[in-house]
């Protein structure tokens, strides 16, 4: 069929970012067809995918502000940041209150040393981080600045935390879960994310792909 454009995707949980394009790809008959920046398969929300000439779009929507919804679970740390990896460390998280979330988090606030998380799909010497991770090698990720503009705590209900985060390019979500687990002295993992905003675009304007 062919053609160019920008469509908005609400990507299911459980799924990549490849599968939607390759969805999209399959339905419009179109080739050319990439993303707007992954989603991890845990992760659901906001995908804009881009479709014939409109894929020169990608750096600029890369460079956009975005607003993710996450489930921060305290009481156990995994080695992917997330409920997919392997336990890695825990402890009792009943001790801690509403006023020391709220502290913790304003430490991440600004721009700040972020430490992305060895399974991710940044690339060290040609080769992604997690495909070292998974062969069992020891990574060793530098920090690099980030600009977070604002952590709001949207529920409070241990063992899990609710935030809505609007931060800059280059922002893993799993990272602030797992350093406010640290930061409270009792680990931290991001149980679920929903990606909700890109730029001006938002994920009420999505659909769903697979529908």
């Amino acid at each position: 069929m062919g053609g160019s454009g920008l469509l908005l995707a609400d990507k299911p949980r459980g799924v990549t970012s490849f599968d939607v394009v390759a969805r999209v790809r399959r339905r419009l008959g179109e080739r050319q067809v990439g993303h707007g920046g992954t989603l991890d398969p845990l992760a659901t929300g906001l995908l804009p995918v881009l479709v014939g000439e409109a894929t020169r779009l990608t750096p600029w929507l890369m460079g956009l502000d975005k607003e993710y919804v996450g489930t921060v679970r305290l009481g156990a740390a995994t080695d992917s940041y997330d409920a997919e990896g392997r336990m890695v460390a825990e402890a009792d998280p009943s001790s801690v209150s509403e006023d020391a979330v709220r502290a913790a988090l304003g430490r991440f606030v600004g721009r700040v040393a972020q430490r992305p998380p060895a399974f991710s799909a940044l690339k060290k010497d040609g080769k992604r981080l997690y495909e070292r991770a998974r062969a069992g090698e020891e990574v060793e990720v530098e920090a690099r600045e980030v600009e977070i503009h604002e952590i709001d705590l949207l529920r409070f209900a241990l063992p899990d935390v609710e935030l809505r985060v609007h931060c800059g390019k280059g922002t893993y979500i799993r990272s602030i879960a797992h350093d406010l687990g640290c930061a409270l002295g009792v680990h931290g993992h991001l149980a679920a994310l929903r990606r909700t905003r890109i730029g001006p675009m938002s994920v009420d304007q999505a659909v769903n792909p697979f529908d």
